[in-house]
């Protein structure tokens, strides 16, 4: 095994305070690990010092460590180099053609190789394509710092798995796959997150570690998209997509569910099958099965709007000027993040349209740049009363959040396009099925 520096302040360093890199340093520091939580974000760093959550699923209590227990946050980089180890938790995007953008890891990488000394270990949990690590930020580490990986410093890959606004995911609990650059790197690797998780699953490359994360998540993207398009071949038929799901899961093996919705949305479904499909075109390869996926899921915004359109025509109204609210811009339920959510799609279809859209959404009381939709950010949410959701000829639902009275919005909306199974029956209006 590689040794650890000897004068180490921290046992860990994160790198990136988001979904990922923030509930990695609470559980490092909840067992008892010196810690240290970098962002560049300055103003994410003072509300964390002042024990603010920036996270709206993650309480302020969280934030807060017994006595005892060393856990500090801070902008500056140069604090780096006081740790045993450092794991990277930044974004990986997609350009706008669909293509990887290392821009964050490289980033990172570079800011970690001005502090690296010999004996360190560096993580990446960055979902990202195979050879990412041996490759891409093994070249910057080593050419900023002059130091050898799997030689000077321990070189490992390990996916994330965090699962936001889910009470169940514990990340304590969940299995951690680690990969290492060489036996000696993976050694050190499993003893850092041995000490923060109950079971380390080794596997043996970085690559390999790197293909599992999307293995795990291209498995989601192709079925999720599989349900959307059986719900648009079961519609005209007359049978509720739902229904066939509820009954279909009772089967003890070789079923399992998945749901339709509006699209995919966050930081993970929707842009790591790209990374992989773009690696292997460097191979000659054709990704047939994922390509068609992501045809089906980004086609879902249109359907949802298209059965909007049918909604209105029935009772004879005109989408051009018609007041719509859209519930939901957060990516999934009970969370804040907006990435990819299909809700802003959803939004610029009706918009050119000419109708007059509004959002409500309690975890997004005004929309972020990281929405990608320029011409939504800054837009907030509307106040939540009858009277407010009686000015709205339709109602489009996007994000099925918890504590959202359903039953006043059919009370108060007399068309509703549903897209999450969750709005029970007008009494006064009509609910399509989306």
């Amino acid at each position: 095994m590689i040794p650890k520096p000897s004068d180490a302040r921290y046992e860990v360093a994160i790198i990136g305070l988001g979904y990922v890199g923030l509930p990695l340093a609470l559980a490092f520091a909840g067992a008892g690990c010196r810690t240290l939580g970098f962002d560049v974000d300055s103003e994410r760093i003072r509300k964390l010092n002042d024990g603010d959550s920036p996270l709206p699923h993650l309480s302020a209590d969280r934030i807060t460590t017994p006595e005892g227990i060393v856990l500090e946050f801070t902008d500056d980089k140069s604090r780096l180099a006081e740790s045993e180890a450092i794991i990277i938790c930044v974004p990986t995007p997609l350009n706008i053609h669909l293509d990887p953008n290392l821009c964050h890891i490289l980033d990172a990488g570079e800011e970690i190789a001005v502090n690296l000394r010999p004996g360190m270990l560096v993580s990446l949990e960055s979902s990202t394509y195979p050879g990412t690590t041996r490759e891409d930020l093994r070249r910057v580490l080593e050419e900023k710092s002059g130091l050898r990986a799997g030689v000077d410093f321990a070189l490992a890959f390990s996916p994330e798995r965090e699962d936001p606004g889910n009470a169940k995911s514990i990340m304590s609990e969940m299995p951690k796959v680690v990969g290492g650059l060489t036996e000696s790197c993976l050694a050190r690797a499993v003893e850092l997150y041995s000490r923060a998780v109950k079971r380390v699953v080794p596997v043996n490359s970085c690559d390999i570690a790197e293909a599992v994360k999307l293995t795990e998540n291209i498995f989601r993207f192709i079925n999720i998209a599989l349900v959307n398009e059986l719900k648009r071949i079961y519609a005209p038929m007359g049978i509720d997509i739902w229904d066939v799901i509820d009954a279909a899961k009772t089967k003890p093996f070789g079923f399992m569910p998945f749901y339709p919705g509006p699209g995919v949305g966050g930081h993970c479904i929707p842009i790591d099958p790209y990374y992989l499909t773009w690696k292997a075109r460097e191979f000659g390869l054709e990704t047939h099965f994922i390509e068609l996926a992501g045809e089906i899921n980004r086609s879902m915004p249109a359907y949802v709007v298209n059965r909007l359109f049918e909604a209105l025509n029935a009772k004879s109204k005109l989408v051009r000027g018609c007041r719509i609210l859209v519930l939901g811009v957060a990516y999934k339920k009970n969370i804040s993040d907006e990435r990819e959510s299909p809700s802003f799609a959803i939004m610029d279809l009706l918009h050119q349209k000419e109708a007059e859209v509004d959002y409500y959404d309690p975890f997004v009381p005004q929309i972020t740049t990281h929405c990608g939709h320029a011409q939504w950010v800054d837009r907030r949410s509307i106040e939540w009363t009858r009277e407010n959701l009686s000015r709205y000829g339709a109602a489009v639902v996007c994000t099925a959040h918890d504590g959202v009275d359903y039953g006043e919005l059919a009370d108060c909306v007399p068309i509703i396009v549903d897209a999450c199974h969750i709005v029970p029956e007008n009494r006064q209006g009509l609910v399509i099925a989306a």
